[in-house]
Parts: structure tokens; sequence; C-alpha cells
């Protein structure tokens, strides 16, 4: 089974916004990571716009609105 990706694990609240920049290191460090750091994080291609185009906020933002819809 796979593991569950960071946008999974923060909606189901087991993990802290913050925990983007340490798994953001993680991806940045280890190379043989084929997937992209979208991808990796489990992150949408509209999340993954919002987060580069606007900021950290925004995304935590946008992804605060799926938690109340959960």
């Amino acid at each position: 089974m796979e593991e569950k990706k960071f946008k999974e694990r923060y909606l189901s609240g087991e993990v802290e916004f913050d925990e983007i920049y340490r798994l953001t290191g993680y991806w940045k460090k280890h190379d043989e990571i084929e997937e992209t750091l979208a991808k990796f994080l489990g992150l949408n291609a509209d999340e993954e716009d919002v987060w580069i185009e606007e900021s950290d906020e925004a995304l935590k933002e946008m992804l605060d609105k799926q938690k109340k819809i959960l």
C-alpha cells in the first residue's frame, strides 16, 4: 500500500501545515525521487498553481477549505 501524501495527511489532521517545508526539503535532497514536488506532496494542478503563483498561505487556505468539507 502506498504511503499517504502530505495533502491527505494534512486534510485528515495527522500533520500540521508546516510539514510541507520538511517534505519539500527532503524532496530537494533526494535526487532519486522521480515524481514532481507537487505529486510527491499529493497536490493537484490548481493547488500547485496557487502555491507557486500566490503563497504558502494561499495554499494553506485552499486546503483548509477542503478540510471543512470533509
